[in-house]
């Protein structure tokens, strides 16, 4: 029995080190990248070309730097740390490639994000479509197809009620911001913000008309976090129609 046991203690290391990726994987990347990289508030990392890390040294940078502008923040750990995670990634496109394509016809999809669903009055995808929301142009790099899908079907789900966990890292961030001032004069506008910082804040009306205010000068001044303009699709499509969007919005990822 006493032998049993020095075997198995011998043994421990070896086990806790096949498992490491896997373990930081799920502490650092699934609550955004999803338990097995499926994607969600971060894009799907389980595919076989991931099209910002074509390869180990770019997809260890991003882990270490994080992507400004997004959502990714820099994640510390140590060189072996972050190479057992990059294994750890590579090996779910592996096992991604062979699994059934997802339901849905990028086709179908994109004939009803520019038609049945007027998607395109508000959102641009390349030099197409409106500025009220968010370019798309890359969306299907930058979420994964069940939070795409979550975002059509209640988009107020994951707008944040505030961006402060972020602000130390991220310049620019990616997520919509509804605004509304009202200037010494009077005059109200209502609009996307484009960028803040402590003094000044820029606004994009819903004319594309771009505003820039010192905050001082301003009478009011309100940020609507939680708050989003887009209108829920639940009742506009059926199931497969749906299935057709979010495959098209997945596809998304600003290659001409």
């Amino acid at each position: 029995m006493r032998y049993r046991a020095t075997i198995l203690a011998l043994l421990a290391p070896c086990a806790f080190a096949a498992t490491t990726g896997e373990a930081l994987f799920h502490q650092h990347c699934a609550p955004c990248h999803g338990a097995n990289g499926e994607g969600g508030r971060g894009p799907k990392l389980a595919r076989l070309k991931l099209p910002r890390a074509p390869d180990d040294a770019t997809l260890g940078s991003l882990i270490e730097q994080g992507i400004p502008g997004t959502e990714m923040p820099v994640t510390r750990m140590t060189d072996a740390e972050r190479a057992e995670v990059i294994a750890y990634v590579r090996s779910l496109g592996r096992a991604a490639s062979a699994q059934v394509a997802q339901a849905g016809d990028p086709k179908k999809g994109e004939l009803l994000f520019w038609g049945k669903g007027g998607c395109g009055q508000c959102h641009t995808v390349g030099p197409r479509g409106g500025r009220t929301g968010p370019d798309l142009t890359d969306i299907g790099v930058k979420r994964g197809p069940a939070n795409l899908r979550q975002s059509v079907l209640d988009p107020e789900a994951e707008t944040p009620d505030n961006f402060a966990q972020y602000r130390k890292v991220i310049y620019m961030p990616d997520n919509y911001l509804r605004v509304r001032v009202v200037t010494a004069d009077g005059k109200q506008i209502t609009g996307a913000r484009v960028d803040e910082d402590t003094f000044t804040i820029q606004i994009r009306d819903d004319g594309s008309h771009i505003y820039s205010f010192r905050k001082d000068q301003l009478k009011e001044l309100h940020e609507d976090w939680g708050k989003s303009p887009m209108p829920s699709f639940r009742n506009k499509f059926a199931a497969s129609e749906l299935d057709d969007l979010v495959a098209y919005l997945s596809s998304l990822t600003g290659a001409q």
